[in-house]
C-alpha cells in the first residue's frame, strides 16, 4: 500500500458524545482486519498541553512514553489498540500557535503577514501528516475535538477542508458523530439537530462521509432513510451507536452496523479478513461473567469527576477481568476522612488504593488511610502522591518522627522524608516540566514487585515533581519499610513495600497509564487477586 489513507472525525449537537470511543472502536476494526492504524487528537483549547490543566477542567492528563502530557482520550487510544502513543498524537492549538510564532520570530516568512489562513492551517495540515509520514501506518484517524460551530474549531475544520481536497479521492473521509435525541413527550426520536449540525459542517465546506448517530433507542430504518436524504450520505454510512454497558461493547456494535466496511469501501481499501476479536471477545465474557465481586476504595481528592481517575478505572476493568472479579471501586474524598472516620468509612473494603495528586488539600486524610490499612492488613495500593503518602505514614508513626512530611506540604518539616528532586529546584515554568515519560526501575529479587512483575528491570510512565528523600532509607528499611524498587541511574526509590503486610506497595510511577485490554497491569492484576484473597478470609 502506498499512500497513507486519513479518517477525521467530528462532533456536533453536543461535546462527550464519545468521539474518542468511536475512533478507538473503528481503528480496533481497522487493526484486527490487518491495516496498522494509528489515531491522534487535534484539541482546540489554548493551553499548550493539558499538563496544566486542572483535573476538575479536563478529567486525568495522560502521559506517554516520551514524555508527552496528553488528554485523556489517547489513553483509550492505547487500552484499546495495545500500541503505545506518543508526543505527536496529540496536538492543541496552544501548541500550533506557538510553533508558528517560533517561526515567525526566526525569519522563517520572511517578513510576510501571518496568518490563520494560510499560516496556522498549514501547520495544523503539517502535524496531521506527521504519522501519516513516518511509514509506519496505513491509515491515520484524527479525532478534532469539541464540536462543529465551536469558534476555536473552525481553523481545524478549515484544515481539514484544504486537506482532503489535496489529498485526493478516496484518501481522506469525515465520520461526523452526532446526537439524535429521544423527546419522551413526543416519544419519539428527533433528527433535527442532526440535520443542523451537519448543515454546519456543510457550510464550512465539508460533507460528511459517513454518520455515526448516539442514541438511547433503536433507530429505525424509515429514520435511516430519512437521515440519509437529508444529511446527504448513503444509507448505510448511517451508523446507529447505542448507549452501551461498557465502552467495551462498542467495537462489536460497530462491527454489527458495519462501520468498517464503510470506511474502507470510502477509502477504496480491500476489507482483507473478518476481523479477529477473539481475544477481546474473552475478555468481555470475563468482564461480563463475574465469579468473584471485591469492593475496593478509591481514596483522593477528585473523586466528584470521574475522568479524573480515568486510567486507574479502566485499569480496575481490565485487572477484574483477569481475575474473573467484578470491581466495585468506592471512590472516598481524602479531604473528608480522618483518623476518626477511617474506621467507618474504610472498614468494609477489600482492598485501599490511595490516588496521586497534587497539592497539600485532603493529605492528612490519605496518612490516615495509609496507616488504617497497614495496621488492620488490608491491602494497600499507593500511586505516586499515594506511595508518599505510605513513606510519611511510616515514618510517623512506626519510626516516631511525629512530624515528618513532603516539602510540598511544609516547607520547613524537620523531617523532609519527601522532598524536591534536585532538577526540580531552579524551575520557574509549571508546564511540561515534571520528570515526564518512561523510566527505568531494577527490582530487587525475593520482594513482592519481584513476584508481580516476574523480572528485575522494567519500564513505567512517571509524572512528579518530589521524590523519596534517599537519606531516610536506611531508618526506614531497618523498621521494616522495604525500598524494592529503584531506578539504577538517578537511585531514586520507585517502589515500596511492607514485607510483613498481606500485601502493602507504594509505586512512585503511574502503572495504570500502561494498563491494556490486552496487556492488564500486572500489578493492578495483583492487587485485585489480594483483594479477593483478603475477602475470602
Amino acid at each position: 500500500m502506498n499512500q497513507t489513507k486519513y479518517i477525521f472525525v467530528t462532533g456536533g449537537v453536543t461535546s462527550s458524545l464519545g468521539k474518542g470511543i468511536i475512533a478507538a472502536s473503528l481503528a480496533k476494526l481497522l487493526q484486527a482486519r490487518g491495516y496498522r492504524t494509528t489515531i491522534q487528537k487535534f484539541d482546540p483549547y489554548i493551553n499548550v498541553d493539558p499538563g496544566t490543566l486542572n483535573p476538575y477542567e479536563h478529567g486525568e492528563c495522560y502521559v506517554t512514553d516520551d514524555g508527552a502530557e496528553t488528554d485523556l482520550d489517547l489513553g483509550h487510544y492505547e487500552r484499546f489498540l495495545n500500541v503505545p502513543t506518543s508526543q505527536a498524537n496529540n496536538v492543541t492549538t496552544g501548541r500550533v500557535y506557538l510553533s508558528v510564532i517560533e517561526k515567525e520570530r526566526r525569519g522563517e516568512f520572511l517578513g510576510k503577514t501571518v496568518q490563520v489562513v494560510p499560516h496556522i492551517t498549514n501547520e495544523i495540515k503539517e502535524r496531521m501528516q506527521l504519522l501519516g509520514k513516518s511509514g509506519d501506518f496505513d491509515i491515520v484517524i484524527t479525532e478534532i475535538g469539541g464540536t462543529v460551530g465551536d469558534i476555536e474549531s473552525l481553523p481545524y475544520i478549515e484544515s481539514v477542508r484544504q486537506l482532503i481536497w489535496e489529498l485526493g479521492e478516496n484518501n481522506g473521509i469525515v465520520i461526523h458523530l452526532t446526537l439524535v435525541p429521544y423527546l419522551a413527550a413526543a416519544g419519539e426520536l428527533k433528527t433535527k439537530p442532526t440535520q443542523h449540525s451537519v448543515k454546519t459542517l456543510m457550510e464550512s465546506g465539508i460533507k460528511a462521509d459517513i454518520l455515526v448517530c448516539r442514541t438511547e433507542h433503536e433507530i429505525s430504518q424509515d429514520l435511516r432513510q430519512k437521515l440519509a436524504l437529508f444529511c446527504n450520505v448513503k444509507k448505510e454510512a448511517v451508523i446507529q451507536s447505542i448507549d452501551a454497558s461498557t465502552i467495551y461493547e462498542v467495537p462489536n456494535l460497530m462491527l454489527e452496523e458495519g462501520l468498517d466496511r464503510v470506511a474502507l469501501k470510502k477509502l477504496d481499501l480491500p476489507e482483507k479478513n473478518t476481523p479477529d476479536l477473539n481475544n477481546w471477545n474473552e475478555f468481555l465474557y470475563s468482564l461480563k461473567n463475574p465469579k468473584h465481586e471485591v469492593n475496593i476504595g478509591l481514596v483522593g481528592k477528585y473523586v466528584e469527576l470521574q475522568d479524573s481517575y480515568k486510567s486507574i478505572l479502566e485499569a480496575f476493568i481490565h485487572a477484574g477481568a483477569a481475575n474473573e472479579t467484578k470491581v466495585n471501586v468506592i471512590s472516598i474524598h481524602s479531604e473528608f476522612l480522618d483518623a476518626k472516620s477511617a474506621e467507618s468509612q474504610l472498614k468494609d473494603l477489600d482492598g485501599i488504593l490511595v490516588a496521586p495528586g497534587f497539592g497539600g488539600r485532603g493529605i492528612e486524610g490519605k496518612i490516615d488511610t495509609v496507616r488504617y490499612a497497614r495496621e488492620n492488613n488490608i491491602p494497600f495500593f499507593g500511586i505516586c502522591l499515594g506511595m508518599q503518602m505510605a513513606v510519611i505514614e511510616y515514618s510517623r508513626n512506626v519510626l516516631g518522627y511525629a512530624d515528618a512530611n513532603s516539602t510540598e506540604m511544609n516547607e520547613s518539616t524537620a523531617h523532609p522524608v519527601i522532598n524536591l528532586m534536585e532538577e526540580q529546584k531552579n524551575i520557574e515554568n509549571k508546564g511540561g516540566t515534571m520528570r515526564l515519560g518512561a523510566w527505568k526501575c531494577s527490582i530487587k529479587e525475593n520482594t513482592l514487585a519481584h513476584k508481580i512483575y516476574g523480572k528485575t528491570e522494567i519500564m513505567e510512565r512517571h509524572r512528579h515533581r518530589y521524590e523519596f528523600n534517599g537519606s531516610y532509607l536506611n531508618e526506614l528499611e531497618k523498621a521494616g519499610l522495604v525500598a524494592s524498587g529503584v531506578n539504577p541511574d538517578t537511585k531514586l526509590v520507585e517502589i515500596v513495600e511492607i514485607p510483613t503486610h498481606p500485601f502493602f506497595i507504594g509505586v512512585q510511577y503511574h502503572p495504570e497509564y500502561k494498563s491494556t485490554v490486552a496487556n492488564p497491569h500486572p500489578l493492578f492484576v495483583n492487587f485485585v487477586a489480594a483483594a479477593v484473597q483478603h475477602k475470602n478470609k
